[in-house]
């Protein structure tokens, strides 16, 4: 007897070895991939989309209302909490019908099989794999804690449309935390796990319903929710949000760059928290689009950049070209082009704080310097005028002599306090705006006008952490000093709002906003833009050809305006915009649908 259980226990020990032979390392049972996982996040905590993928936050099952997890134990593993990390009575149904069968075609997989499988495994449907499987189960239920296992698999498992853990799925669909998951809507999260394609609430309403209220029905029969609560559940309409911008892939490639500066040889998976905001990057694209229709022909060919602030420099929104998929090159923040008239409002901003005043008088009429001898826009002059005329007409004879007067290193050091960080020319030109300079940087120079005058540091991250809640950095203060004087700095608002009340940025202007702005042209035409702010809200557009060739009769009042208004008009609050965009539209009454 003794030698057929020493022989049995030989067999046993061999089969053990040959099925544990190629087992996975389950040290990474913490990390994801082949490499460290990244996960970004929105400034109001949502995932953010990286390559098609979505991972959200970390979230604890503390966190979250207890039919949360009842949704998904009530259809997935109603016994979790009492089995050994397999079903025995699973596995022998599983077994006799894979037999009968020939190949693997039923599971029974507990969820701590799901988790061993979803981790550590390939998705391929073998025996051994699923010995394998079996193993890893027995492992993860005897090194975790059940509501460890279970909140692994909360925050690992795919619910479709690139989303995956519960957080981000409760963002993808409904436009919230799961923290804030209604019965119904957990209910149709929990009915995706089975097959998220066809129960996909976007794509097959109907089904995820029915999906939905077969859950909610599993619930009560296993005691997770009383029959009132169910229908209490089943009679409210789940309501899908309106789809979010999902992906804004220059803004992700400008962080993923700044996030290797502030985070230089961490190997652990990252959680980023950035500025970005799906709201404004969704008012940026839709403005793009729609200033690019409003401006008319000739633009097709025309590449644009664009970057919304914040009043401490916080970067809400990035559109660094018209086709990602084209070009990855972000014009954004790698493109330095001359700003043109853009510049202007330093020379302005250096005479308020040095005694001049918006009525203060310039004259405007050929101007030589040297050899040197530039002319207006189409060779018109104006005589004498106010500074206010002066900027508001973007009158540049007129720029010249007030550079001149006030003096180009008090110019230069205005614009440097105001955060210009690139060369300024040293002759006259400077007035002109020759020196090159990123829509990224130029934004992060207009932030002291709209806060008062204070100059930033224009920032794209607030925090990174590991998934263990290790803070690897934590932005302080953004305020870096006092830009200007904050009358000097309220007496040039004054002269930009004018700029856009009936000067050359009129198509700029918002009905119920003080709108102040600056349009810029550089020389033949090779550029165009508008920098301005609204509502706190800073933002600089430009329109431009790679190669840098003229474009024919495209100034920074015309399409870089038109677009900055689009985009204004919809990143902002009411009453300016009459019919905001709803953050939440029926799409369907899922779990109505079933009658």
């Amino acid at each position: 007897m003794s030698v057929f259980a020493f022989t049995g226990l030989v067999a046993f020990a061999a089969i053990f070895a040959y099925f544990a032979s190629d087992l996975p390392d389950t040290a990474e049972l913490w990390r994801e991939g082949d490499g460290p996982k990244v996960t970004l996040l929105a400034a109001d905590g949502a995932p953010i989309m990286l390559h098609g993928v979505s991972h959200g936050a970390p979230i604890k099952l503390s966190s979250l209302p207890a039919h949360v997890p009842n949704a998904v134990l009530a259809v997935e593993d109603r016994n979790f909490y009492h089995h050994f990390g397999a079903n025995p009575v699973s596995i022998v149904r599983a077994l006799i019908v894979n037999a009968n069968e020939g190949s693997v075609r039923q599971g029974g997989s507990t969820i701590t099989q799901q988790l061993a499988k979803n981790v550590f495994l390939s998705g391929e449907r073998t025996m051994k794999r699923k010995i394998q499987e079996l193993m890893l189960s027995f492992w993860l239920e005897h090194k975790f804690r059940k509501d460890e296992i279970l909140t692994l698999y909360l925050n690992r498992v795919y619910f479709g449309a690139g989303a995956y853990g519960i957080d981000a799925a409760s963002y993808r669909y409904f436009g919230k935390p799961a923290s804030k998951l209604a019965v119904g809507e957990a209910a149709v999260l929990a009915g995706l796990l089975k097959a998220p394609s066809r129960y996909s609430p976007t794509s097959n309403p109907e089904d995820a319903g029915k999906r939905g209220r077969l859950v909610i029905e599993q619930m009560v029969t296993a005691g997770f929710l009383t029959r009132r609560a169910a229908d209490v559940a089943i009679s409210n309409p789940v309501m899908l949000a309106s789809p979010r911008f999902e992906a804004a892939p220059y803004f992700i490639d400008h962080v993923m760059r700044e996030a290797r500066s502030l985070s230089p040889s961490v190997d652990a998976d990252l959680i980023i928290r950035t500025t970005f905001d799906p709201k404004v990057q969704a008012a940026a694209e839709t403005g793009l689009i729609a200033g690019l229709a409003v401006a008319g022909d000739g633009l097709s060919d025309i590449e644009s950049a664009v970057v919304m602030m914040d009043r401490e420099g916080a970067v809400r929104a990035m559109i660094g070209g018209r086709d990602y998929a084209r070009s990855q090159y972000n014009r954004a923040t790698q493109a330095k082009r001359q700003p043109g008239s853009a510049f202007k409002p330093f020379i302005y901003l250096a005479a308020m704080s040095h005694g001049e005043h918006a009525d203060s008088k310039i004259i405007d009429a050929p101007v030589q310097i040297g050899k040197w001898s530039p002319g207006n826009y189409k060779d018109k002059f104006y005589g004498e005028v106010t500074l206010r005329e002066a900027l508001a007409r973007s009158l540049n004879s007129a720029a010249i002599r007030l550079q001149e007067r006030v003096g180009r290193n008090k110019v230069r050091e205005t614009a440097r306090n105001m955060g210009w960080s690139d060369n300024l020319n040293p002759g006259p030109s400077l007035a002109l705006g020759v020196d090159e300079i990123s829509p990224l940087n130029l934004a992060a120079t207009y932030v002291p006008f709209a806060n008062g005058g204070f100059k930033v540091v224009a920032h794209s991250i607030d925090r990174i952490e590991t998934a263990d809640g290790d803070v690897i950095f934590r932005r302080g203060g953004t305020i870096v000093s006092e830009a200007a004087s904050p009358s000097a700095i309220a007496a040039t608002n004054d002269m930009m709002q004018s700029v856009t009340e009936w000067g050359t940025g009129r198509a700029a202007k918002i009905p119920g906003y003080a709108v102040a702005g600056k349009t810029g042209t550089s020389q033949n035409n090779r550029d165009a833009w508008f920098a301005g702010h609204a509502g706190g809200l800073v933002g600089v557009v430009w329109v431009g050809r790679d190669d840098n060739r003229p474009m024919d009769g495209i100034t920074g009042g015309r399409a870089p305006a038109i677009i900055w208004r689009e985009m204004m008009v919809r990143a902002l609050p009411p009453p300016v915009y009459n019919a905001p965009i709803k953050p939440t539209d029926p799409i369907a009454t899922l779990l109505q649908s079933t009658g």
